[in-house]
């Protein structure tokens, strides 16, 4: 505006006043320079608008109103109605009051450029023409403390919802499962960090490019049904799939769901969310394990009691018969073989008895520690060592108390002791260790809330070949000769008594047993 006039003051330069040419040319010059001024500060350096940028630049336009105005004519210019420009952008940039303080020094300039020009004096015009500048001045102070309103709710919906997407990243990116989103064409939207870990991939590598192919070389189920769902929308609701990492191999729960693109703004595409099972699925057999041995243990029992009182008659008649003067060399020979064969079942159903009477008698606190001690000592002292066989008990300080029964417990740790032994070679080691549970160390689904302990007995024998690892605790199951097959079933029982669960890893460097016990029992009188 500034420039359109000085414009009109150079056409009319010979008949313009002298004065009013000047003002025209400062009008311009300082125009041009604090604009320039203005937009260095706010558009180059990017700088915050302050209230104080923003007074001085209202300030500024009244004064370059006015300086218009008064060249233009004073009360009859037509530019006087640029006041209601200044006024409504000071109304929307500054505080109520700010608008209003700008609008009333409008009328101000304006009255007093009226008042000081010869001829001119404030007529109804004039007046109508300040009454407009209020009328503007307070409109658009309303209209501002509105929009400021709905602009106050709209950063708070915007903060809340910033802060919804952080906690669900936080959520993501610490939840144990694996959770992979893919387009239409298969290209990988988004994996959290359980997934890159679950499946051994930098996932984060692959955003933006198709992945099904990469996901299909560690796990084929997930791959599958995340390209159904992708493709045609099939959803997949419990299924189970496996991964195969460098390290290891591990079975897997997948779900899979898909959301329809809206053809604008999003696209189509397809979730899976996976975890391992590998834990549930070991507790799963712990528990069916549990139900077999006690299946069997109430059959032994039964054919142990019914056996071993006709067992015990026949072997005392027959060493009678043997021992009779009447008797051959050869009837006394085969005398003595049907004893010693009857004595060899009564150890057998007497194994059998203990197998079924595998309960907790009483529950009492266990100093574990010693009981580990007691039992490595007996192991080390068997018969069937192995020469050389050296018998650790590490980390079995005093300290470590548990809630059960001494006899039971005691029967659990000494069979595993034994079983390692046997299976050392000649010069290897048994350790029996002893530490706190750690909760990295609890199973998916286990709650040991007043806290636990592991027992770990490990060896350095061969390992335990993959084919007859499930049928480890099967009862009568042994590789041994002249074994019973009902130690590891004894050990599985006693500590199911006691709450606990049972673990074997195994590989061609040895065999390592972890058993996990509860410290404390319940108000109830449960173990937990």
């Amino acid at each position: 505006m500034a420039a359109a006039i000085f414009v009109a003051a150079v056409l009319a330069w010979n008949n313009a006043d002298t004065g009013l040419t000047l003002v025209a040319s400062l009008l311009i010059t300082v125009a041009l320079v604090f604009t320039a001024g203005s937009a260095l500060y706010s558009l180059v350096y990017r700088s915050p608008l302050r209230p104080a940028f923003l007074y001085t630049q209202s300030l500024f336009d009244l004064a370059v109103v006015t300086a218009i105005v008064h060249v233009t004519g004073g009360a009859s210019s037509q530019f006087a109605a640029l006041y209601i420009l200044v006024t409504a952008a000071a109304s929307l940039l500054l505080p109520v009051s700010g608008g209003l303080l700008i609008a009333a020094l409008g009328c101000v300039l304006y009255s007093a450029d009226v008042i000081l020009t010869p001829g001119m004096h404030l007529d109804l015009g004039v007046w109508l023409q300040l009454a407009v500048f209020a009328s503007v001045a307070l409109g658009s102070g309303y209209i501002a403390a509105r929009l400021r309103q709905a602009g106050a709710g709209t950063e708070q919906l915007a903060a809340e919802l910033v802060k919804v997407r952080l906690q669900a990243a936080d959520i993501l990116r610490n939840i144990r499962s694996g959770i992979v989103t893919v387009d239409a064409a298969g290209g990988l939207v988004y994996a959290n960090p359980a997934a890159s870990q679950l499946l051994g991939i930098e996932l984060d590598d692959h955003v933006g490019s198709r992945v099904i192919e990469t996901v299909s070389q560690a796990a084929p189920e997930l791959a599958r049904a995340l390209e159904r769902a992708a493709q045609d929308g099939t959803r997949t609701s419990r299924a189970e799939g496996s991964i195969s990492t460098r390290d290891r191999r591990f079975p897997i729960g997948l779900n899979t769901t898909s959301s329809e693109g809206d053809g604008g703004r999003t696209e189509a595409t397809a979730t899976a969310i996976f975890q391992d099972i590998s834990d549930q699925k070991r507790l799963d057999t712990l528990h069916a394990r549990a139900e077999r041995l006690e299946a069997v243990a109430e059959l032994s029992a039964s054919l142990a009691h019914e056996i071993k009182n006709p067992l015990a008659s026949i072997r005392s008649a027959v060493e009678q018969l043997a021992c009779s003067p009447r008797a051959t060399p050869d009837e006394q020979t085969l005398g003595m073989l049907i004893v010693r064969e009857s004595d060899r079942l009564s150890r057998l159903l007497s194994e059998f008895l203990d197998f079924a009477r595998v309960r907790v008698a009483r529950v009492e606190p266990v100093d574990l520690a010693a009981v580990c001690r007691g039992a490595a000592s007996l192991a080390a002292a068997h018969p069937d060592r192995p020469h050389n066989v050296e018998v650790l008990c590490n980390g079995a300080s005093d300290g470590m108390v548990v809630d059960g029964d001494e006899d039971v417990l005691h029967r659990a740790v000494f069979n595993l002791a034994l079983n390692a032994v046997q299976a050392s070679p000649q010069g290897g080691r048994v350790r029996v260790e002893l530490a706190p549970l750690s909760v990295g160390e609890v199973p998916a689904g286990v709650s040991f809330d007043l806290g636990g302990v592991a027992l770990r007995v490990s060896d350095e024998g061969a390992g335990i070949p993959l084919e007859i690892r499930d049928r480890l605790f099967d009862p009568f199951f042994t590789t041994k000769p002249g074994g019973s097959g009902l130690g590891l079933s004894i050990v599985h029982r006693a500590i199911e008594a006691h709450a606990g669960f049972v673990f074997v890893d195994s590989d061609d460097r040895g065999t390592r047993v972890t058993v996990l016990l509860p410290s404390h029992q319940s108000d109830t009188g449960e173990l937990v």
